[in-house]
C-alpha cells in the first residue's frame, strides 16, 4: 500500500461525509475533528450518524469538554457560512430519528438520502445500522459488542497517551487487533456485501455509509463502496471534489489522502447521438 499523500485543501470541497463522532463519550477524538473542520470548507456536509453517543450519555456521565463544544461551534459557523448540512441519525443517536423530515435553516434531518455527485453518479447515503439484521449483528450481540469495543478503545486511549508522551504519532491499536480477528473480518465482509447489494437493488452507482468504524473506498462489482470511518479510532472522512471524484481523507496533524475514486469520464455521462 502506498504511503498516504499529505495535502492542503486550498478550496472548498463539494461534499463532505463524516460519521461516528460519538460526541459525549470518552472515546471521541474531539480535538482532532475540531482541527480538521477548521481546515476544510464544503458546500454540503453530511453527518452520517452517531454524531452524538446518546448510549454513552444515558449510561455514564457525559464526557464533554472544550473540544466537544468547538465541534458544535464549527458546525454552526459552517452553516452560517453557507454550508448545507444533512443529518442522518445512526443507532447511537437513534432518538433524533423522531425528527426525520424536519427542515431548519440550511439543515435537514433524513433517514437516508440519495446524493448526486458532480459527475452524475448517485449514491445512497445511510448510517448503515439497518444492515445489521443481514449481517447477523444486532440485539444482544450489538449490545455486547459495544461493551467489548469500549474496553478496546480504553486500551487504545491509554497506549496513545504513552505514544504522545514520547513524541509518537497516533496509531489505532483497536484497528490493529480487529484486522487480526477472523470473526471481525467476516462481519465486515458481510456488511460490505449487504451495502453494495442494497445500492444495486435501488439502481444506484454506490453507497456511502459509516457504522462499522472501518474506513474504505473501492469498487465492488462495478459499484462504489465508501465508508467514511469514524472519529474514535480512524479519524477519517469522505470528500467529493468539484469533478465528482471521491477521496478518503484522514486527519493526522494534517490532511492525508488514503484512497481515491476518480470522477466518471464525460463519455460515460452523456450518450453521443448515433449516426443516421
Amino acid at each position: 500500500m502506498n504511503a498516504p499523500l499529505r495535502i492542503e485543501l486550498r478550496q472548498p470541497v463539494r461534499s463532505l461525509f463524516i460519521s461516528d463522532v460519538h460526541l459525549g463519550s470518552a472515546n471521541c477524538h474531539a480535538d482532532a475533528l475540531a482541527d480538521f473542520l477548521h481546515q476544510v470548507r464544503c458546500d454540503r456536509l453530511y453527518l452520517v450518524g452517531d454524531i452524538f453517543d446518546l448510549w454513552w450519555m444515558s449510561e455514564r456521565r457525559a464526557a464533554w469538554g472544550r473540544d466537544h463544544t468547538r465541534i458544535i461551534e464549527c458546525l454552526h459557523a459552517m452553516r452560517r457560512g453557507g454550508t448545507e448540512i444533512v443529518y442522518i441519525p445512526g443507532n447511537h443517536d437513534r432518538p433524533i430519528r423522531r425528527f426525520v423530515g424536519m427542515t431548519l435553516p440550511r439543515m435537514t434531518i433524513r433517514r437516508r438520502v440519495v446524493h448526486q455527485a458532480a459527475d452524475g453518479r448517485r449514491y445512497l447515503v445511510t448510517h448503515g445500522d439497518e444492515f445489521d439484521n443481514v449481517t447477523h449483528f444486532g440485539g444482544f450481540q450489538e449490545w455486547l459488542g459495544d461493551k467489548l469495543y469500549d474496553v478496546l478503545l480504553a486500551g487504545n486511549r491509554l497506549q496513545n497517551k504513552f505514544r504522545r508522551a514520547f513524541g509518537g504519532r497516533y496509531w489505532s491499536l483497536a484497528d490493529f487487533l480487529k484486522r487480526r480477528s477472523g470473526a471481525a473480518e467476516r462481519y465486515i465482509e458481510r456488511y460490505v456485501a449487504a451495502c453494495v447489494d442494497d445500492a444495486r437493488r435501488r439502481g444506484l452507482d454506490g453507497i456511502i455509509s459509516g457504522h462499522i468504524h472501518r474506513p474504505a473506498l473501492f469498487e465492488r462489482d462495478g459499484l462504489v463502496y465508501a465508508n467514511d470511518g469514524d472519529w474514535v479510532e480512524s479519524l477519517t472522512a469522505i470528500a467529493e471534489d468539484s469533478s465528482g471524484a471521491l477521496r478518503l481523507l484522514r486527519w493526522n496533524n494534517g490532511i492525508e489522502v488514503l484512497a481515491g475514486s476518480p470522477a466518471r469520464e464525460p463519455a460515460e455521462l452523456f450518450e453521443l447521438p448515433r449516426a443516421a
